[in-house]
Parts: structure tokens; sequence; C-alpha cells
């Protein structure tokens, strides 16, 4: 028969191997990768955009109110769910499916910006200055789209927070698989302060402009399906138009059938859409460093 003492002194073993286990887990951590963001962390983030700028994000938030109201009135005025679902898709959705050769021409200027900085850290390094002073003098002379992100880089540093944390959250901030490439030298060195690191930063710089180069034309020839999307958005706007003014030829569509016609046929031509969309952009590269997991915390800066 067991005793409450042989219970109580097997609880007491179970509780210290758990108390060790949990202990090693602090001291040495998992290689258990991060979990992917939550529906409630995709919501916010689909309402708040990817914009560091605060007005860019009131301007996104504003436009998604005026959609929402808009698809509300087109709903009450026709008495039909299906249109104000439309409405309140279009008016997002239709600057979205122009800005496809903005958003890409974008990007490639971010990279020229990226290249620019990379050669100018370069020289500084060369000239025998340790990296976080480097850092901090490119600061005032960043090229402009990238100038918020290196000052905050060069304002974390200064602020002694820990060098690999810093770098991590500044590539975090720029979110490119090529501007990974610059960053990771920069952590390495911030770990074994290695010789050699102007030299690493010019040849990166040299391959961000072969790969500038190459983005640029294919940039170029793939006007083609940016043409098509602009052509068919347009013409399904003239169209809609149309119905709007002469609701006989929308009539068919006024039954419990024909809303579901509708909607059918309004899911296929956004489908459609979004796949020629992603025809003319360049496939998205995973990134080389992973979101920064390293939260930063004041531990002394590079020299």
């Amino acid at each position: 028969m067991i005793s409450l003492v042989d219970v109580l002194a097997a609880v007491a073993g179970i509780l210290a191997t758990a108390g060790i286990v949990v202990g090693l887990v602090g001291v040495v951590g998992t290689t258990r990768p991060p979990r992917p963001p939550s529906a409630v962390a995709r919501l916010r983030q689909w309402w708040t955009g990817t914009a560091r700028d605060r007005t860019a994000r009131r301007l996104r938030q504003t436009g998604l109110i005026a959609a929402a109201l808009a698809g509300a009135v087109t709903w009450l005025a026709s008495a039909w769910p299906i249109a104000g679902i439309i409405v309140a898709l279009a008016i997002p959705g239709v600057p979205w499916l122009f800005a496809s050769g903005a958003a890409e021409r974008h990007a490639i200027a971010r990279l020229q910006a990226v290249e620019a900085w990379t050669r100018r850290l370069a020289d500084i390094v060369a000239s025998g200055i340790g990296l976080q002073a480097a850092i901090v003098a490119t600061a005032a002379t960043a090229p402009a789209l990238i100038a918020d992100q290196v000052r905050d880089l060069a304002a974390r540093l200064q602020a002694g927070t820990r060098a690999e944390a810093s770098l991590r959250t500044f590539a975090d901030d720029l979110g490119d698989y090529t501007a990974d490439q610059v960053v990771a030298p920069l952590i390495l060195h911030a770990a074994d302060r290695g010789e050699g690191l102007a030299t690493v930063l010019t040849d990166v710089a040299r391959s961000m402009a072969a790969e500038i180069e190459m983005r640029s034309t294919v940039n170029a020839k793939r006007a083609g399906p940016r043409f098509a999307v602009r052509f068919l958005t347009g013409m399904t706007v003239a169209l809609i138009g149309y119905a709007a003014l002469n609701p006989t030829y929308l009539r068919p569509y006024s039954t419990p059938l024909g809303q579901l016609i509708l909607a059918l046929l309004a899911g296929f031509y956004v489908a459609l859409m979004i796949w020629v969309r992603t025809l003319s952009l360049p496939p998205r590269l995973p990134r080389l460093l992973g979101p920064a997991a390293i939260p930063p915390t004041p531990a002394g800066g590079l020299r």
C-alpha cells in the first residue's frame, strides 16, 4: 500500500525535475520556430497597414472607413447586399490594382537608397572609424527613402541598445531580402569585431547595384501585364457606371438567384485581377534575417 509520504516524495521529485528543465530552457532557449501571427494580429496589421508614417496609416484607415460607409449606403439604396460588398471592395481595390507598377518602382528606388548608404558606410569604416560611429555619421546624410530607418538605428545605438538587436530591428524596418545582405555582415562584425568589413560592404554594394539594374530591366518588361490590369479595371469601372445609370440593365440580378450569380462573377473577377497583378510583380524572396526576436535591451553599443 502506497503511503502519503511516498506520494509526496514522488510529487516533490516531479516538481524538482520540472524546475530543472524550465531553468535550462530559460537559460539556453529553444529552437522552436516562431508561430505565425494570430488572426487578431493579422487583422490589426490589415487595419493599420505596413507604413511607418502615421499620416499614411490614418489615410489608410480613413479610406477603409469610407469604403465601409459607401458599401452600406449602396446596400440600403439598392437593397442589393452584393452591390454594397462590391462597392466596399472597389474603393480600396481599384487604387491597389493601379498601383502595382508604382510599388515596384518604389522598391527599386529604395534599394538604390540602401546601396548608396552602404557605399557611404563602407567609405567611413575604411577610414578607421568604428561601426557605431560610422552609422551615426551616416544618419545625417542618409538617402531620403531610408533616412528615418537609419536615424532610428543611430538613435538606438547611441542610447546603448545592444548592437545585434538594433541591427535586426533595422532589418525589419527595411523588410527586404537584399537589405538583409547588408545588415548580416554588420551583425557578424558586431559579434566578432573581425577585419575587412569595408571590403565586404563594398562587395555587397556592387552586388546590389547589379540586382537593381536587373530588376529595373525586368520591371520594364512587365509593363504589358500592368497595362492589362489598368485596362480591365477601367473597363469594369465604366461598365459599373453605365449599369448604375441604366437600372433595366441590372434588373435580372435583383432576384436571389441573380444576386448569387453576381457574387460569383464578382468573385471570379477579383481572383482574376489579383492573379494578373501578381504576374506583374517580381516574386518576393524570403528574408535572410527573421523578425527581431531579441528585445532591445541596453548592453553597450558598438565601438
